[in-house]
């Protein structure tokens, strides 16, 4: 029998590129990817000031020799290191428009990626970085991290194993409240990146989390948007790029519905829900209730499948094998994000082994998803200025 490959007897090795001082997602990506003792912080280049990278790399008890003060400078140097030394991969947690260079760079020196959302500034630069993936051979997961939740995947299974029938009608809403008013000018750091068009895309709101919506409605249901009239508006005045919009969509196979997705809803917190109906039954989920899924038929009760339950794996493996607590012990945000993780490092890891990874370690969003959200925006912008016209969704 051949021996094991030594990936398989250590942990992968991550460098993070972002995630500096003040970083909301940064802290989010290292504690799902630390979470299943398979990943460890490496290296990074967490700042474009070197002294605020020094800083994070002290925090996180870091050789400082592997804590870099540009991402240049971390691809030139990690390049250097024997296999096993080096990090195994990237996490790209920078304002969106560094994901594209980071991303194409890093793959081009033979790393792996693991990149935040969305993909890129723009469509052209999506369209590249699926070039550079296919070209480089390495595995890119992309932290849609909704579609990590237990649930979501017994929702898309429920779909696929056709227990709601012929699919009709979705519903997906992204509601949120933090920027009614003019948080730019207070210097607030997440607000003023996430609606400057030079750093966060032609989109704001549709783009931020609008983009969560679409993903979230395409995984589980496996339909791809077609057409697109989007009405996109920016109530806080001042504000560059759209804090609220409401789009009519048609899907694939004839199906119908809508999104929509606010940052000005006052009093709504982060209320990422789906609605699919079919001629069969219904499905119902809510990121802040996540370990429910409603299930509804014309002619019985509503059925409420309960995380942690045997009934749950038995039905989905998928969801099974992404629940970590027994039944009653809630799991959320996190641990959807850490099963991104888990499954793209299992995947990495059969890759520098060359071996065939799990099937079910494939379910990760790919660059074929950040491709589909880049579309998605440039889709939702274009209907808008056309007065809200139908616009058909560009083929991938």
């Amino acid at each position: 029998m051949a021996a094991k490959h030594p990936v398989y007897g250590r942990m992968l090795k991550m460098g993070m590129v972002g995630g500096g001082p003040g970083s909301f997602i940064g802290a989010v990506h290292l504690k799902a990817a630390r979470m299943d003792g398979q990943i460890q912080l490496a290296a990074g280049a967490f700042s474009s000031d070197p002294a605020k990278s020094r800083m994070t790399g002290a925090e996180q008890y870091l050789d400082p020799s592997r804590v870099y003060g540009s991402w240049k400078e971390m691809i030139e140097k990690e390049s250097r290191l024997p296999d096993g030394e080096r990090i195994d991969f990237v996490t790209i947690v920078t304002p969106n428009h560094l994901h594209f260079p980071v991303a194409r760079d890093f793959l081009q020196a033979g790393f792996h990626v693991v990149c935040d959302k969305p993909m890129t500034l723009n469509v052209r630069e999506a369209r590249a970085l699926k070039q550079a993936v296919a070209k480089s051979g390495k595995v890119f997961a992309l932290t849609h991290n909704y579609t990590g939740y237990p649930m979501v995947k017994l929702a898309r299974d429920m779909v696929r194993q056709g227990d709601l029938g012929a699919i009709r009608k979705i519903k997906v809403q992204y509601p949120q409240g933090w920027l009614h008013n003019f948080l730019e000018n207070t210097g607030a750091k997440q607000a003023v990146w996430r609606t400057d068009p030079r750093t966060s895309g032609a989109a704001g709101c549709m783009g931020d989390i609008g983009t969560h919506a679409e993903n979230l409605a395409e995984y589980v249901t496996g339909l791809r948007m077609v057409e697109i009239c989007a009405d996109l508006n920016v109530f806080v005045k001042g504000r560059k790029l759209d804090d609220d919009g409401n789009c009519l969509v048609h899907w694939e196979k004839g199906v119908k519905g809508m999104l929509f997705a606010s940052q000005i809803s006052i009093g709504e917190e982060n209320g990422l829900a789906i609605w699919v109906y079919g001629d069969k039954a219904s499905l119902e989920w809510h990121q802040e209730h996540p370990n429910y899924l409603h299930v509804k038929t014309p002619d019985g009760p509503v059925q409420v499948w309960r995380r942690g339950n045997g009934y749950v794996g038995a039905k989905s493996p998928a969801a099974g094998r992404a629940t970590r607590l027994p039944f009653g012990h809630p799991e959320a945000f996190i641990e959807a994000f850490a099963n991104v993780y888990v499954n793209a490092a299992e995947t990495i890891r059969a890759a520098i082994a060359g071996d065939k990874p799990n099937p079910l370690a494939l379910d990760f969003p790919t660059v074929d998803d950040g491709l589909r959200g880049m579309l998605f925006i440039e889709t939702v912008v274009k209907s808008a200025r056309l007065g809200a016209k139908w616009v058909k969704f560009p083929k991938a």
